[in-house]
C-alpha cells in the first residue's frame, strides 16, 4: 500500500449527498487511520441522558424494538488483502476528491437538518475544552 493513498481525507456519502469529512490534521497532532485497515459497524443505543441535546429527548422506548436497515448498500472502497491496496493513486477517483463548495453546502444541510447531537459543540461533556479535531 502507498503510504499516501490514505492520507488526504476520507468521507461518508448516503444518496449522492456528503454526510460526513474527517480530513488528515495529522500536522496539529490528531491521529488520521492511513495505514491500517478501516471497518464500518453500524448499532443503536441509549444514549438519551448526553447525546439527544443535552439529554432533552428522551428515548420513546414504547416505540421498541428499534430496528435498522438498509437497502442497496454499497461499499466503495479498497481492499487491503496481505499489506496490499487493491487501489492505486489514480484509480478509483474518488480517492483523491476533495469536497467542492456545493458539496459542503449539502453536507451542511444535513448537519443543521438532521444531526442531532455534535461532540464539538459539547462543552459539558468536555469541561476542560472540545478535542483538538474541533478546530481544524
Amino acid at each position: 500500500m502507498s503510504p499516501g493513498l490514505f492520507s488526504v481525507h476520507f468521507s461518508f456519502w448516503v444518496d449522492g449527498i456528503p454526510i460526513r469529512e474527517f480530513k488528515n490534521l495529522e500536522s496539529a497532532g490528531i491521529p488520521f487511520p492511513k495505514r491500517q485497515p478501516m471497518r464500518i459497524y453500524s448499532s443503536l443505543w441509549n444514549a438519551d441522558d448526553w447525546a439527544t441535546r443535552g439529554g432533552i429527548v428522551k428515548t420513546d422506548w414504547s416505540q421498541a424494538p428499534f430496528m435498522v436497515s438498509y437497502r442497496r448498500f454499497c461499499a466503495d472502497a479498497c481492499i487491503l488483502y496481505s499489506g496490499t491496496s487493491s487501489c492505486s493513486w489514480d484509480s478509483p477517483p474518488w480517492i483523491s476528491q476533495v469536497l467542492d463548495s456545493t458539496d459542503q453546502k449539502k453536507m451542511k444541510w444535513v448537519e443543521d437538518n438532521y444531526m442531532v447531537y455534535n461532540y464539538c459543540t459539547d462543552s459539558e461533556r468536555f469541561p476542560h475544552g472540545l478535542p483538538t479535531e474541533c478546530f481544524p
